[in-house]
């Protein structure tokens, strides 16, 4: 059987002492792999009866193996060795972490930043494929990259339906579009599978299989996993992990995942969008912070503030107070945070499936793209750095004495949320401020890359507890690149998705500091020092 390890302590334990005898008692554990779509209340009911066949996943998604396998090997033989992916979300989040624990290369275009989408079109497009990831068939984002990709392919004299596979629903406009163009292959996922719980179904393995990873191992440790995890057993991991992460009391409602030696590459950035998506709502849900094992919120001691480490199943974890650890191979952690994401909003109340927030900025910037309005003015400019802000910027002229600004909102049980619009590539020194920021704030502080950010944890933003502080960066690019029969370009799309989303947070009422960068490099440079500085 799949290796699989949990401890815990302090208030960890305490929620596992609390919660799984009865969850034990209420055979929750079998009763998720039976589909029972009541156990989260009946207001969930008719969401969650359509979106639980993840729970068997695993079995339903092995005949895709030989189809997958068959057209990677067809691609091959025909010189196409690179994968770009292009998808949001949980359609690209989890075989990015698929492809980088095998060592596999796949190429995640999960961003509309102009820079970023002709970095991705520049290179090696002979012997490109793309692969198109949309549940609903009509995310703006892919239906962007599509037509860019297929523009970019007839102008170098090559066939693009050959290049271009399909992963989506039945049904969706995207899969009757597909058929129609000719495209090479068009994979039909699961429809009672939700993007964050699709990990282990075709968006999953499509991506990942046709870049070169063992599909068969990956399926064959995820039935094994479920076996174990269907087990109404106080022994049984997955309640255990459910239980700290939605148990605790008073409710630890910032988890803190911290890679520490499971050798999966980016799981808790994947972990992040599943809990934050189904989680945030109605004002309740845990906020899961990504950080590494000497962050400021590891070593904290902050009331509100868990610790979760990804360890090897083969050690002993060594734990701080009030942590747990989990360890297991991949897929195993997969369907194990799955599992115990769905336990933990039974224990919040809430219905983990739903995502009714996420909405909110996609209509924002669809008629920001469409109104085509001028951009916010800016109170005042520093260097390279536009600052756009509320009524708390009142009196501040510099660019620290706004980041001051926006800090002074936070509450005793807030948090921090630092969003980035820039290529993620090219400029991964900004994500490094997090812990600095953490450190100035003595709060937990999530960074997210934008736009891919608003499929996952933006639900959290708005539909979560009202306590996040918000600062948005936005840029300028050098280039900006068209998107085929639309009247936008990428540039004017990712500023549209940035002010729709800035928008939104603030009718929810959460301050929102907006950092415009006329000048990437030189912008960046300048921010990261000065949140350097505050750091001091």
């Amino acid at each position: 059987m799949s290796a699989l390890t949990f401890a815990a302590t302090g208030a960890a334990q305490a929620a596992v002492d609390a919660h799984v005898k009865q969850l034990v008692a209420d055979s929750v554990a079998s009763r998720i792999f039976a589909k029972d779509a009541t156990l989260w209340g009946p207001d969930a009911e008719e969401e969650s009866a359509k979106r639980l066949g993840w729970t068997e996943a695993a079995t339903v998604s092995q005949p895709l193996i030989a189809e997958i396998t068959a057209l990677r090997d067809a691609f091959r033989s025909e010189g196409v060795d690179r994968i770009v992916l292009c998808g949001m979300g949980g359609s690209s989040l989890a075989p990015e972490v698929i492809a980088g624990t095998a060592g596999v290369p796949l190429v995640v275009l999960d961003s509309t930043d102009p820079e970023q989408v002709a970095a991705a079109l520049g290179e090696r497009l002979a012997n490109t494929a793309i692969v198109v990831s949309s549940k609903s068939g009509s995310t703006v984002e892919t239906d962007s990259q599509r037509r860019a990709f297929e523009a970019a392919f007839t102008e170098a004299g090559i066939d693009a339906a050959s290049r271009i596979v399909v992963v989506t629903d039945p049904g969706s406009p995207l899969e009757s579009a597909s058929r129609e163009a000719g495209y090479r292959a068009v994979f039909k996922a699961d429809p009672t599978v939700g993007g964050r719980y699709s990990a282990l179904t075709a968006f999953g393995l499509v991506p990942a299989g046709l870049a070169g990873v063992d599909l068969q191992a990956l399926l064959d440790e995820a039935e094994e996993a479920a076996e174990l995890l269907r087990d109404d057993s106080e022994d049984n991991i997955g309640l255990q992990l459910g239980a700290a992460l939605g148990g605790t009391s008073p409710l630890r409602d910032k988890i803190v995942i911290v890679e520490d030696g499971s050798g999966i590459a980016g799981f808790a950035d994947w972990a992040e969008q599943l809990i934050a998506e189904s989680t945030g709502k109605i004002g309740r849900g845990v906020l899961p912070v990504v950080a590494g094992a000497g962050a400021p919120e590891v070593t904290s001691g902050a009331e509100d503030v868990l610790v979760v480490r990804l360890v090897s199943a083969d050690g002993e974890p060594s734990l701080g107070a009030n942590e747990a650890a989990v360890g297991g191979s991949l897929a195993t952690q997969m369907l194990v945070w799955e599992f115990a994401t769905a336990v933990a909003g039974r224990l919040l109340g809430i219905n983990p499936f739903d995502q009714p927030d996420v909405e909110a900025a996609k209509a924002a910037a669809r008629g920001l793209l469409d109104a085509q309005p001028e951009p916010t003015p800016a109170l005042f400019t520093e260097g390279a750095i536009e600052v756009r802000g509320g009524d708390w910027l009142e009196g501040s002229s510099t660019v620290e004495e706004a980041l001051k600004a926006l800090l002074g909102q936070l509450g005793p049980r807030g948090y921090l949320s630092l969003q980035a619009y820039l290529d993620r590539l090219a400029y991964p020194k900004l994500e490094a401020v997090r812990d600095e920021l953490a450190a100035a704030t003595g709060r937990p502080t999530t960074f997210g890359w934008g736009p891919r950010f608003l499929h996952s944890t933006g639900q959290f933003h708005k539909g979560g507890p009202a306590v996040g502080v918000f600062l948005q960066v936005t840029a300028d690019a050098a280039q900006d690149v068209d998107v085929p029969e639309r009247p936008f370009t990428f540039g004017r799309l990712i500023a549209a998705q940035a002010a729709g989303d800035a928008q939104v947070l603030r009718e929810h009422g959460r301050p929102v500091l907006q950092l415009h960068l006329t000048d990437r490099a030189a912008g960046v440079a300048q921010l990261t020092g000065l949140i350097s500085a505050l750091a001091r």
